[in-house]
């Protein structure tokens, strides 16, 4: 009898985490089925929580549940991220607007910390400490803007976005002009000019074309 591997307590959230972190490590490959009979007997559950857990996948892009295939993982394609910058840089452009009003100087504070982080993180070749500081300056005008809907949106496409599997390629070029384009929003603000930060965000920070060369390089 298989040893139960998953704690009973939010059954369908712990079996979600760990199929998300079995496609991240590549331990389930893109194009690869997702056995059920077999998944569930590995973690010792019924087919009941396996199933929540693989539709919150489906709907947040990891898999796809095609008729007489069963589960497939599905590849994170060119495709897909032009889609993903252009929702993701329309929603920050609007929770910047929305957040612009009640920022303070503090707030400017934390992004420009942050983004010395992120300059650190670069000179020492740290990709995890970028990542984590990168996601944490945009969290500042994000979660000020209040609408939980939209941060929930976000979230779900940046973990499509950043969780592929993949192993993790730094690209210095790239993570130096992140931190550009962080400085130039941040001073933006601090002028009072909300119009060109949005535009900056979308534009730039989040266009496809702009970032092209380096999306072709990291994921490709």
């Amino acid at each position: 009898m298989s040893k139960n591997i998953i704690n009973s307590k939010s059954l369908k959230e712990q079996v979600y985490e760990y199929l998300r972190e079995e496609i991240r490590k590549r331990n389930i490959s893109p194009g690869s089925a997702i056995n059920m009979d077999k998944t569930s007997k590995k973690l010792g559950i019924s087919k009941t929580p396996l199933r929540d857990a693989l539709l919150q996948l489906e709907f947040e892009g990891f898999v796809e549940i095609q008729p007489r295939k069963g589960i497939i993982v599905k590849p994170l394609e060119l495709s897909d991220i032009r889609n993903i910058y252009q929702m993701i840089g329309a929603l920050e452009s609007s929770a910047l607007r929305s957040s612009f009003p009640v920022m303070t100087q503090k707030n400017f504070q934390q992004m420009e910390d942050l983004n010395s982080d992120m300059r650190e993180a670069v000179s020492r070749g740290n990709f995890n400490l970028f990542y984590k500081k990168n996601l944490s300056f945009h969290n500042v005008f994000i979660n000020l803007s209040g609408n939980k809907e939209l941060i929930r949106i976000v979230n779900i496409l940046k973990k499509r976005l950043y969780d592929f599997p993949l192993p993790k390629r730094w690209i210095k070029e790239w993570e130096e002009k992140s931190i550009i384009c962080h400085k130039k929003i941040v001073d933006l603000l601090k002028d009072g000019d909300i119009e060109k930060a949005c535009t900056v965000i979308s534009e730039d920070h989040w266009s496809f074309e702009v970032q092209k060369k380096y999306i072709e390089q990291y994921y490709f």
